[in-house]
């Protein structure tokens, strides 16, 4: 039978309580917890739509494409909001969100986007596979750069955005060789610390960005959803809106890259 402790290292009863106390406050509870579970879940459900905007490439459905990529990215948008608001970091840490976010938004936005580019003819006949390729190479580094965001969280380098690179191509019916140039350009931009805005985070001007945003993403669907016809033909006044909006971003992001860094 196993001696009984030294008198000294049995905790008093109150001494024994607060540690109690303090073991269940950190603890979080199960609500939090299954709050927790859901933002990872829902974050996680992009890659699903990422998966039927592949099938729908497979099924030459172009429309489809662009409608679940957007579900896609309305997903990313709010997911992090979600997360802070729940602090998934604290109640599930062996979850790292970021990765997970990451592993989601390189399939989105360059890996579906890149077969895209291979499979419906956006570029001269042989220049799709090194194109795609290229998109995906050079996409690498994008999500392994450290710094790719600034201290008030503006984009250093192309974000790889490739999938609202194949709508502007699909939108303006840019020519296949405009596109290819196009693509080499953003490949050239990843490189470089051209700054380009986060609709969301960046606090600047962010009464102004908020409202463009959400006419692009109104004008993006409208467009989207044209039945017949070229979008610029069915529909000029969005078209117009639409283009006014992605400048405004274009403008934002001159603006931004030209002006000094401060600590």
């Amino acid at each position: 039978m196993p001696a009984d402790p030294p008198r000294d290292t049995v905790l008093p009863r109150k001494a024994q309580a607060s540690a109690y106390d303090t073991q269940r406050a950190v603890r979080p509870d199960k609500r939090r917890v299954a709050q927790a579970w859901a933002v990872h879940v829902f974050t996680a459900s992009g890659v699903v739509l990422g998966f039927l905007a592949l099938i729908a490439i497979i099924e030459g459905d172009m429309r489809a494409v662009f409608l679940y990529l957007g579900l896609a990215l309305f997903v990313d948008g709010i997911d992090g909001t979600l997360a802070r608001r729940v602090k998934v970091r604290e109640v599930i840490p062996q979850v790292d969100g970021a990765t997970l976010d990451n592993v989601i938004d390189y399939f989105n936005y360059v890996a579906v986007p890149a077969m895209m580019i291979y499979w419906f003819d956006f570029v001269p006949a042989g220049w799709e596979t090194p194109a795609a390729a290229a998109v995906m190479l050079a996409s690498c580094y994008t999500f392994a750069n450290t710094d790719i965001k600034t201290n008030d969280y503006w984009f250093q380098g192309f974000p790889a955005v490739w999938n609202v690179v194949v709508l502007a191509f699909y939108i303006l019916g840019t020519g296949q060789w405009v596109n290819l140039a196009i693509i080499a350009l953003c490949l050239g931009l990843t490189f470089v610390p051209w700054k380009y805005v986060h609709p969301f985070r960046v606090r600047a001007l962010r009464h102004i960005t908020i409202p463009v945003t959400v006419l692009w993403l109104g004008a993006t669907l409208r467009l989207i959803l044209v039945d017949e016809g070229a979008p610029r033909e069915a529909q000029p006044l969005v078209f117009w809106l639409w283009v006014g909006a992605s400048a405004y971003f274009l403008g934002m992001s001159a603006w931004r890259s030209m002006r000094r860094d401060r600590n």
